[in-house]
């Protein structure tokens, strides 16, 4: 059944996304099992099971996934030469909820060809950097202008 042509609540689509959301179509061993969604049937209102697959999730955000990859090549055209072989060297790494989509630090790896790994605690790592940048002001004030 293809996900794309359903129509599901806000919350739906959120645990649709945590439960099998991903950026590739072939995780390999990795891969979640199917998400069961409940809802009634349109024809007979009857309660209805229709379980989606991370593969219909990743057809369904490719063009949000192609938007990320264009403007992360974007950002390192405009990076200059020496901080561009820092990166190189260390890879970039991804913070935020979105970094927890399956396959996405593969995906950019393959596809931009520089390393991209998942921060330790991609959910409150912005947070956490930035308290550290307030505590330690006096080295960061290039930061705030």
């Amino acid at each position: 059944m293809q996900l794309s042509r359903w129509a599901v609540s806000w919350r739906t689509a959120e645990a649709i996304k945590i439960n099998v959301g991903s950026a590739l179509t072939d995780l390999g061993p990795d891969a979640p099992e199917d998400f069961i969604i409940h809802g009634p049937n349109q024809v007979n209102s009857l309660p209805l099971e229709v379980p989606v697959t991370y593969q219909e999730v990743c057809h369904c955000i490719e063009k949000s996934i192609s938007k990320i990859e264009a403007a992360v090549l974007s950002a390192l055209e405009q990076t200059p030469p020496e901080l561009y072989q820092d990166i190189v060297h260390n890879g970039i790494f991804l913070t935020g909820g979105g970094a927890l989509l399956r396959g996405l630090d593969r995906r950019l790896t393959d596809k931009i060809g520089i390393d991209f790994h998942v921060a330790e605690d991609p959910l409150h790592a912005v947070a956490k950097g930035t308290g550290i940048a307030l505590k330690n002001i006096k080295h960061f004030k290039f930061l705030m202008r």
